[in-house]
């Protein structure tokens, strides 16, 4: 399992508990709120608030989360600013990470960003080069087979399509992610996630120890309130992971 960490590790990594749900619909509630401050609640007009919504859906936040969140942001949401902010560094297993934030206070979540890699061992350090900038669209794997799906991409401009055990991944450059999600959805249908997203260009493999210290690691990162998206780079083999599951 090559690493690529999303919204949905916090859903499926094993042992989630009902909290962790709580605390993903709150996650993509602001999310929400933030893409429809900054850019304005109509989804056709607004990609990043399409994207949200979309990823809420996909892990069955309620309607009336959604909605709120939608009308707060309409409202003003006085008191509420967040800054968007971006964290590097290697962790355990030499293992390099970008983790993206929202927050209200800067300082604390610097801090506590900072706490949870020093705590694992790691540090924060430009990692940026490991990773390339790409849009991210996926589609579930009953939208078709991976050569019906790859076809498609092709067709759309897509650069690249990872079909695994849970997904159709499709991937564009960040500047094509409107044109190719278009010509997509003509052809498949409206997808499950697209979004802008970092693509690792290297793996880091890890031996069984190093990857219950990284799942550890990662598990502390995604509680935390402010941490919207972790991306790492990982290569766990199927043994291992069997072992740790």
């Amino acid at each position: 399992m090559a690493g690529h960490s999303k919204f949905k590790n916090i859903m499926h990594r094993k042992g989630a508990q009902d909290a962790k749900r709580a605390k993903l619909f709150t996650k993509l509630a602001k999310e929400i709120y933030v893409a429809a401050k900054t850019g304005g609640p109509e989804p056709e007009g607004n990609p990043r608030l399409r994207a949200a919504i979309l990823e809420a859906r996909r892990n069955s936040v309620p309607k009336d989360n959604i909605e709120r969140a939608l009308k707060k942001a309409q409202a003003g949401g006085e008191g509420e600013d967040y800054e968007e902010i971006r964290y590097e560094g290697m962790g355990p297993g030499n293992v390099a990470v970008i983790v993206e934030a929202l927050t209200d206070n800067r300082n604390r979540t610097a801090s506590e960003v900072r706490s949870i890699f020093s705590k694992a061992g790691g540090s924060l350090t430009p990692v940026q080069f490991n990773y390339e900038r790409v849009g991210y669209i996926s589609y579930p794997l009953a939208a078709g087979s991976a050569d019906a799906v790859l076809e498609a991409a092709i067709e759309a401009g897509a650069d690249d399509v990872v079909t695994n055990d849970e997904e159709h991944a499709i991937y564009c450059g960040p500047d094509m992610l409107g044109e190719v999600r278009s010509a997509l959805e003509a052809s498949l249908g409206e997808a499950q996630t697209a979004r802008l997203d970092w693509k690792a260009l290297n793996t880091a493999a890890l031996d069984e120890d190093a990857a219950r210290s990284l799942f550890k690691f990662l598990d502390a990162l995604e509680d935390n309130d402010d941490v919207q998206r972790v991306f790492s780079n990982e290569e766990i083999s199927d043994e291992i992971l069997e072992k740790l599951g």
